[in-house]
């Protein structure tokens, strides 16, 4: 299982994720351009002492990620408020890569197009949407207990 992220701009998020994604043992990726540097203090802050115990994968864009998958055959998974699949209701595999967008705009259309699966946390009407570092913990969380415990 590992997590996508397609051009992170909230340096706090992106550390916090990556933090996660070293205490789960899941590889974690960065699809450039991203909205500030990795020496960035907020983001070096958020994922502290972690950040030396993930396996980050950094892509050049979009297109050399794709090319990276490709390769791998690896699923992609979009989550996104405009999916109609509840993350909870989709039968995950060890091998999924789980991407969650750009805070401020998502993704862009290829991505949408590229994604094998879309999905949706449902959340209460009238809002729009979470926090993203939340969102992946919740995705993985989910995930990770389907793959862990396939039965259910």
């Amino acid at each position: 299982m590992q997590i996508a992220l397609f051009q992170p701009d909230i340096p706090q998020n992106t550390g916090t994720i990556l933090r996660l994604c070293a205490c789960l043992g899941m590889d974690a990726h960065i699809i450039e351009p991203a909205g500030f540097p990795v020496s960035d203090r907020l983001f070096r802050r958020a994922g502290m002492d972690y950040l030396d115990h993930v396996r980050l994968t950094r892509h050049v864009s979009w297109a050399a990620f794709e090319d990276w998958r490709a390769g791998q055959g690896h699923r992609l998974l979009l989550f996104t408020t405009k999916a109609a699949t509840d993350y909870r209701d989709f039968h995950y595999q060890s091998s999924d890569i789980l991407l969650f967008g750009r805070e401020s705009a998502g993704v862009t259309d290829a991505v949408v197009e590229a994604a094998d699966a879309r999905l949706v946390i449902p959340i209460k009407a009238g809002l729009r949407s979470l926090n993203v570092a939340m969102s992946v913990a919740m995705a993985a969380g989910e995930a990770l207990r389907q793959v862990r415990n396939p039965q259910v």
